[in-house]
């Protein structure tokens, strides 16, 4: 089924939590139809930090092939989905970075009206999930997107999930443990890519018709 959904799946992701559900939203949006770009952002941590952590130079050395993120994706796309672990209940540096980069296609509009939703992680269940999710919406404000959060739809899934109504979000510590969760978070995403889709192409539609903005 091919749709017009353009969708721009950027994340940044130290040891692999984070690209794991990115990658549930590509396959959830690729489901559904729309094209889609995976973008990672640069990492912004001194190579022996990096190194300190065996786990993290494994995962930046196996995803160097993902093309990082630049602002002709944000233009390119009409849906776009952002993901971040949690630093300190906010949005990780670098991921932060990139954002700080977007004042020109912000002011030229060219960010508007597009559906937007945020994903991230903690290891504990009291981590900020709920706060950075929020602190990431605050970037879409002043975009003039249109701010797309899971809320409580299909619910069963939802509650596996965590019943994170902000956004798909998963606890490290507990997906460990307990595989059904993990699964359940992982399908959450994909049902979450495929709701971005569907708005994508919705709104594009009601764009053509000159019915919006």
């Amino acid at each position: 089924m091919q749709t017009d959904a353009r969708i721009a799946i950027i994340y940044y992701s130290a040891t692999g939590t984070v690209h794991r559900l990115a990658q549930a939203f590509v396959d959830g949006a690729a489901d559904a139809g729309a094209e889609v770009r995976l973008r990672r952002v640069a990492e912004l941590a001194p190579e022996q930090v990096v190194d300190a952590k065996p786990q993290w130079r494994a995962h930046l050395d196996a995803t160097a092939d993902i093309p990082l993120a630049t602002l002709d994706d944000l233009r390119w796309a009409n849906g776009y989905a952002f993901g971040t672990p949690t630093r300190f209940g906010n949005v990780c540096s670098q991921l932060r970075q990139f954002l700080d980069t977007t004042t020109a296609p912000w002011q030229a509009e060219e960010l508007a009206d597009k559906p937007a939703t945020g994903f991230t992680a903690t290891y504990e269940q009291h981590g900020g999930q709920e706060a950075t999710l929020l602190s990431l919406y605050q970037t879409f404000h002043h975009w003039g997107a249109i701010i797309l959060p899971t809320g409580y739809l299909n619910y069963d899934t939802a509650h596996a999930a965590g019943g994170n109504p902000y956004g798909v979000s998963l606890v490290e510590s507990r997906a460990s443990r307990d595989p059904e969760y993990a699964k359940a978070v992982h399908e959450a995403a994909r049902l979450q890519a495929a709701r971005l889709a569907r708005m994508a192409v919705a709104v594009t539609a009601v764009r053509a018709n000159g019915r919006l903005g």
